[in-house]
């Protein structure tokens, strides 16, 4: 019986395939940088690899996020800056009221400008940042205060709500990056009742001390505002603390993505150098393989006919 292929033509085939194979495979990685293109290019990194593409994809939303805070945690700590700064006002004319030489109808004067500082807080309270009240809470598409002198705390309080947005350190903890404006300018008692702190509360109470012309009134008012302006100092150190959070998130968040690449780079990246000299060896060998194939005697079928 005559075979349609011999042994020595079936080898050569198969030596050619693995030949060509291999210039495959070293063209892929010259043409993409990476030396694993396909599972098969290295069935014992693949699980590495994802789960380290994994993890920048992660650490990348993280980044986002942390970005995000960045702008809000500074946006509030302005803000807070601001309404300290006001308050200590609030105080340099709480003592002036406070003065025995101080005619009812300048203190009617130092009242509207209590009362300008109370709206100023107000509008403080309802500061948005890319679209959302930033002391808003949960509820942050829409504002918790509005003025209402009325009240015996100067404000309207719209809604009760929590911060409870938890943000993502990347390295795997979490931090509270917000609290809400009740928190901040409407402290209250377990009972609802303003706390000796409320800023709000205290701001209005030297607005009506004022008005009234009560010097005993205004003394005590000046009390409270230098409670409330300690513990809205307080607030800003809360927000202080975030923006280092954060910057140290950050910080730490572009290390590990330093790391990772570099990682990646080790379990997927080609030696260009190394795919180069085996892409041109395996030319080399292929066209060797051909040249001599080409030599190889040849035999046809009336070689076997008598």
């Amino acid at each position: 019986m005559i075979r349609n292929l011999d042994p020595s033509a079936e080898q050569f085939l198969a030596a050619l395939e693995r030949i060509q194979a291999t210039a495959e495979r070293a063209m892929r990685q010259i043409s993409t940088g990476l030396r694993v293109n396909s599972a098969s290019d290295a069935a014992d990194s693949v699980s590495d690899i994802l789960d380290l593409r994994s993890s920048l994809a992660r650490n990348a939303q993280i980044q986002q996020n942390l970005g995000r805070l960045q702008s809000e945690a500074d946006a509030a700590e302005r803000v807070l800056s601001s309404a300290v700064t006001a308050l200590d006002r609030a105080l340099t004319l709480g003592s002036q009221g406070a003065s025995s030489f101080v005619s009812a109808q300048t203190r009617q004067i130092l009242a509207s400008e209590v009362e300008s500082i109370l709206a100023n807080l107000v509008a403080a309270s309802r500061t948005m940042v890319e679209g959302r009240y930033l002391f808003s809470g949960d509820r942050d598409q829409e504002p918790q205060y509005e003025l209402d002198l009325l009240s015996p705390t100067g404000v309207n309080r719209r809604f009760t709500t929590q911060a409870s947005r938890r943000v993502e350190h990347p390295n795997g903890t979490t931090f509270v990056p917000a609290r809400t404006a009740e928190e901040i300018f409407d402290h209250r008692n377990p009972d609802d009742s303003p706390a000796s702190d409320n800023v709000f509360a205290a701001l209005n109470s030297l607005r009506l001390a004022l008005q009234a012309n009560d010097e005993s009134a205004i003394g005590h008012a000046l009390t409270a505002i230098r409670t409330a302006s300690t513990y809205l100092n307080g607030q800003l150190a809360f927000y202080g603390t975030v923006q280092a959070t954060v910057r140290d998130a950050l910080d730490f968040a572009g290390k590990m993505e330093l790391r990772l690449r570099s990682e990646l780079s080790s379990k997927e990246d080609a030696d260009l150098a190394r795919a180069i000299t085996e892409l041109q060896h395996s030319r080399t060998h292929e066209e060797a393989a051909l040249r001599a194939r080409a030599q190889w005697p040849r035999v046809s079928l009336f070689d076997f006919l008598g």
